[in-house]
């Protein structure tokens, strides 16, 4: 599996944190890899160009093939992820906000849902992805999908101080008090948490929480040889238990029982995420 981080071009820095290319091929003989996926702290526009993944929720066995692009909302429920043969894609990870701003639409509708990016871009994007499946260099895509990005934000407003309260918050991996917080963004707290409710999806609580369980989560796919009392310990729990609390909310099984999983399959989809 090989990962490529872009850094965005700057008139986007206000708006996206990351744009990647990923490019995978499964061994001769291998015809599908399941790998877990629990929730992250972004909001996600995920571009296929070729052989789209399948889908499928931890409480059944079946899958959903995706659409060439998906819009990835807040997350909150672990998914699994079905990779058939080839996976060739770009990823764009936008900043806390980052999606309200380019779609002007309360992200708690999209809350824990991934959904078919032409309903929100129509003709624009069925444009894109007829260009992505022509391509046979990754990089040239990304450089599709950034024009693209770019021709979006040209008319947007600047950022506020809730923006940048809130990307404090998960450079701090959630370790920073609510109410700090909502100072920052020159908010009371109730105000705060409305608007954390309309801009990311859910209350800054619950943000913070996944915030710091990505950051256990990603630790231990990139250094499964760390104990999980260190990688609580790294990660800014308190406790292991409460390190434990979250994995079975957001990952739906315990550590141990994730790492046996991810032991079954070659793929670490979130090893190489960053903020």
């Amino acid at each position: 599996m090989e990962v490529k981080l872009y850094i965005p071009h700057p008139a986007l820095q206000k708006y996206v944190l990351n744009i990647s290319t990923v490019n995978v091929t499964l061994p001769e003989g291998v015809r599908d890899v399941v790998t877990p996926y629990p929730p992250t702290p972004f909001q996600s526009l995920m571009f296929y160009c070729s052989n789209p993944v399948s889908m499928g929720r931890i409480e059944n066995d079946g899958f959903d093939k995706q659409p060439l692009t998906v819009l990835i909302g807040p997350q909150y429920t672990r998914v699994n992820v079905k990779v058939h043969k080839q996976l060739k894609a770009i990823r764009v990870d936008f900043l806390p906000g980052g999606m309200y701003h380019l779609l002007g639409i309360p992200m708690q509708e999209l809350f824990d849902g991934g959904f078919d990016a032409i309903d929100f871009f129509g003709a624009e994007m069925r444009g894109i992805n007829e260009q992505l499946q022509a391509i046979t260099d990754l990089e040239v895509g990304k450089n599709i999908v950034e024009k693209f990005l770019l021709k979006r934000v040209a008319s947007l407003a600047g950022v506020l101080p809730f923006d940048s309260a809130i990307h404090i918050l998960m450079n701090s991996n959630g370790m920073m008090s609510i109410e700090e917080t909502a100072s920052l963004s020159c908010l009371s707290l109730k105000q705060f948490e409305r608007k954390c409710k309309e801009r990311i999806g859910m209350n800054p609580k619950t943000y913070a929480r996944i915030l710091k369980f990505s950051k256990a989560y990603r630790l231990h796919e990139g250094s499964p040889q760390l104990s999980w009392l260190t990688i609580a310990h790294e990660a800014g729990y308190y406790d292991q238990m409460h390190m434990i609390r979250d994995f079975k909310t957001f990952a739906g099984v315990n550590p141990s029982v994730i790492e046996q999983q991810l032991l079954s399959t070659p793929m670490r989809m979130q090893k190489d995420l960053r903020y």
